[in-house]
């Protein structure tokens, strides 16, 4: 009885300490974008007319500029896209190392399905569909925002993309080109899987994280929660943000459950304590992010996503861990962001629960240790649960040149799981180096189809 007081003062002192630590964070972006977003958007005001003719003498044609496949830049897990949080940038400005950059603003906790289905609109414009079928299983609207003139509305095979995501935004990536193979879009029914040029991961959640156990999903099942736990605590606060609907706040942040109709002003107050206990909204339903991040759920996310053969992949995977005496610690203090820097240790020392089933055949909790304190290194290097997908580790770029297609190249970086975005500083030359290393290989050594033969045929010759 002791024992067991002993754990639960533990256990609850430690979602005390995550909770505060994770809402002081929160504050803390929140408000430099603000403290940014007011003396820019007066700087704007006063400038505007000279900017826009600067702009006009540096740039006297977009001819070139249109030319370029566009990169998109698909933010994770409480991210943003451009125009949330005023001038704040979620990749750290690194939009703006290229001519033809577009971030999307995407559900910040919606599923990975409803996210790559926004995406598809936000490039291709019209209404956001759902699916009917979907939408109805998971009780919200079928439709969602509208887009009047798509941000790439000559999107096609001979107009393709470039896609980085950042963590659960890499998933978002492979589950949109799946979706445009199946021609899963009505009303677009020649869309093909090479519509996507290449993909790109940073820190990619390819198969999961045994982060998702700690923060309160249920190893047995990964997709129901523990009664008293962070993410519990995460989904109280959404609920009541988006209930009380709040124009101005969600002008500047939305986590992206319009389409649930979870405002005050749909729901009433019933429907705000139907929500808080579980009975309604994505919670009830599993469509929201958390279930595809744990292992099982990853895993059953990948059972229906293909590496194509036409297609360049690439991975950046992360790590602030390292071996001594034979046990997996954190490989710092000062280097690890301190809202990282518990989970590092936890995860370090993270063991699948006795009771629960192992989350895939052959699953050993030493091959789960190394991780960036959100994402476990082996889940972010290439897909592989359930099956294995092509791969080869490489050092430096230069040891995979030529690209071949259908082969996600993947490099280990040391670093945690937010070094390259939010703070460009914090990540030092290090950002500079991985983002013109991406931006360079987009422009100057991955090609389209018709292009892609060439190598093959002066080696062959």
């Amino acid at each position: 009885m002791i024992r067991w007081w002993w754990v639960s003062a533990f256990q609850l002192a430690e979602l005390f300490v995550s909770s505060v630590v994770h809402l002081l964070y929160g504050f803390y972006v929140y408000s430099t974008a603000v403290a940014a977003d007011l003396p820019q958007a007066l700087s704007d005001r006063i400038f505007k007319a000279n900017a826009s003719l600067e702009l006009k003498k540096q740039d006297p044609t977009n001819t070139n500029v249109d030319d370029l496949p566009p990169i998109v830049l698909v933010h994770g897990i409480f991210g943003f896209g451009k125009g949330k949080f005023g001038s704040f940038s979620y990749f750290g400005g690194a939009e703006k190392k290229d001519e033809r950059v577009l971030v999307p603003d995407l559900g910040s906790l919606t599923s990975t399905y409803d996210r790559a289905r926004e995406l598809f609109y936000y490039l291709k414009g019209g209404t956001v569909d759902y699916g009917e079928e979907h939408s109805k299983a998971c009780g919200h609207s079928q439709f969602g925002r509208f887009y009047e003139q798509g941000h790439y509305p000559e999107w096609d095979e001979d107009h393709p993309i470039h896609i980085v995501g950042h963590s659960a935004g890499a998933q978002v990536a492979r589950v949109l080109q799946q979706m445009l193979a199946d021609k899963a879009f009505n009303g677009h029914e020649n869309t093909s899987e090479n519509w996507v040029l290449s993909i790109t991961a940073l820190s990619g959640a390819f198969n999961g994280t045994t982060r998702t156990y700690l923060d309160g999903m249920l190893p047995e099942d990964g997709r129901n929660m523990k009664p008293l736990c962070l993410l519990q605590l995460c989904r109280l606060g959404v609920i009541i943000y988006d209930w009380l609907d709040i124009p101005l706040l969600k002008a500047y942040y939305n986590f992206g459950f319009d389409h649930f109709n979870l405002s005050w002003r749909k729901v009433g107050l019933w429907g705000l304590v139907d929500c808080l206990l579980g009975n309604a909204g994505p919670w009830a339903t599993g469509d929201w992010i958390l279930p595809d991040l744990t292992i099982q759920g990853a895993t059953k996310l990948n059972c229906d996503l293909q590496t194509f053969q036409n297609t360049f992949y690439f991975s950046y995977a992360t790590k602030r861990t390292r071996k001594f005496l034979g046990v997996t610690v954190p490989s710092g203090i000062l280097s690890i962001h301190p809202m990282l820097f518990m989970r590092v240790l936890q995860m370090s020392l993270y063991r699948h629960s006795l009771d629960a089933p192992p989350p895939y055949k052959g699953y050993r909790d030493e091959d789960w240790l190394d991780n960036d304190g959100a994402l476990n290194t082996i889940s972010m290097t290439h897909p592989r649960l359930p099956i294995e997908h092509p791969s080869c580790p490489v050092t430096n770029d230069s040891e995979c040149q030529p690209l071949q297609p259908g082969i996600w190249y993947y490099k280990i970086v040391e670093g945690d799981h937010i070094l390259f975005i939010l703070n460009r500083e914090r990540a030092g030359v290090q950002f500079d180096l991985i983002y013109d290393g991406i931006f360079k290989r987009c422009r100057k050594h991955v090609f389209k189809k018709t292009q892609q033969t060439i190598p093959n045929q002066v080696d062959h010759e």
